[in-house]
């Protein structure tokens, strides 16, 4: 569902300009032009994404729709061409996401950015570490307004063992001075698991101690605030974290996973195999006659029939590792009873052969066909071996499956 934006702005030109550009992004805009028309609609829609404000409204001069919002426990971004430091400074620290000033392009950017990272957020889980109670809240306050789960700890041991009940955990916020397991000391425990790229951590003190920055840092830290910090430069930090994160998330796909398809490539297929036993069962899977749907066709076609291929290998083997091989060959990882995995096979090559793929005006039939075996021995004696069986399952009139 788009997300769903309330936008409160007297100007006619700006307002019209903000809908566009949120339209454009794929949010669902609701209007309002004043402060009365801003408080009926939140009345009557409890469920929007964040609100976009004007400052300055005919009816309300003096920031009062922010307020309204905030009781209202919106979430608020203030885009306006009035600036006053102190306001500014008053409402980050009650809340408000984030304060622009529209006086140029950079404007709508800057509200693209946070409406985008709003978005996101609810993908990621953070783990808040420190003894201190009001610390505690306080930071989980910050991250759940903007849609971040939170789980808690008082100590470094404490956190180790939620990081180890809660796998889905994607960055880490830690105190230094802690009893039981400080924060330098839970940095280094966890950096024996996870790396800076797979697990964030923002490392914070109260301490006169300028040298912990660099201690944070060397230990495995990706970033060190000092306590008292500013509202505004705490979201910073963790929009620069969530944004590294998801940066290497994309990498990640990009290396393993297949761009047409979105199963895993034979790169991550070949990592995979070093965690599984030996005994783990292999199928590699030829689409029949593929060139034939090119040569008729044209290679669209030939795309879309790899990827309805593709839903249905994945959807039949949600718990193993698929990956295309590369054309219209598949290979799939397979732990658990041989039996099964052939009758799934075989039941995925039947649905297969009734099925019908439409195609414009045509209407296209295609088949598989699947060579299996759970033989002892590496990936690639694995490989080799459904290859051949591959290859008589396809001598002997395709579309079947040989073991």
């Amino acid at each position: 569902m788009p997300s769903k934006i309330l936008v409160v702005e007297d100007s006619y030109a700006f307002r019209n300009f903000l809908t566009r550009n949120l339209t454009q992004h794929g949010c669902e805009v609701h209007i309002a032009e004043t402060y009365a028309q801003a408080k009926v609609m939140l009345e009557q829609n409890s469920d929007y994404l964040c609100t976009v404000l004007d400052y300055c409204l005919p009816d309300a001069q003096d920031g009062e729709v922010i307020d309204l919002a905030l009781k209202a426990k919106q979430r608020v971004i203030v885009v306006t061409a009035t600036y006053r430091q102190s306001a500014r400074d008053h409402f980050i620290e009650q809340g408000v996401l984030d304060y622009i000033i529209k006086d140029s392009d950079a404007a709508i950017h800057d509200l693209l950015s946070m409406i985008t990272r709003l978005e996101k957020n609810g993908a990621h889980h953070a783990l808040v570490v420190d003894d201190s109670e009001f610390i505690r809240k306080s930071l989980s306050q910050v991250l759940s307004h903007q849609y971040i789960r939170t789980t808690v700890a008082c100590d470094g041991n404490e956190a180790l063992e939620k990081l180890a009940q809660h796998p889905d955990i994607t960055f880490a916020i830690t105190d230094h001075s802690m009893p039981n397991l400080d924060g330098l000391s839970l940095v280094r425990q966890i950096r024996r698991k996870h790396d800076r790229n797979t697990l964030p951590i923002l490392g914070l003190s109260g301490s006169e101690d300028r040298t912990l920055t660099s201690q944070f840092l060397k230990a495995g830290a990706n970033d060190f605030l000092y306590i008292p910090f500013n509202q505004e430069e705490l979201n910073c930090r963790i929009h620069y974290i969530l944004g590294m994160i998801e940066a290497n998330e994309t990498l990640y796909r990009l290396a393993n996973q297949d761009e047409l398809t979105g199963l895993w490539n034979r790169r991550y297929l070949f990592n995979q195999a070093k965690t599984l036993s030996d005994s783990v069962c292999v199928s590699m899977i030829d689409i029949d006659h593929f060139k034939k749907v090119n040569d008729n066709y044209g290679h669209d076609c030939g795309d879309l029939v790899i990827k309805t291929i593709a839903k249905i290998l994945a959807f039949h083997f949600d718990d193993a590792c698929v990956a295309r091989m590369g054309g219209e060959e598949f290979c799939i990882l397979y732990e658990g009873d041989f039996n099964q995995f052939i009758a799934t096979l075989e039941k995925m090559r039947l649905r297969i052969e009734a099925m019908t793929i439409p195609y414009y005006q045509n209407v296209l039939q295609v088949t598989i066909s699947l060579g299996a075996t759970n033989q002892i021995g590496n990936l690639e004696e694995k490989l080799l071996i459904a290859d051949d069986y591959l290859y008589e399952a396809k001598q002997q009139g395709r579309n079947q499956l040989k073991r």
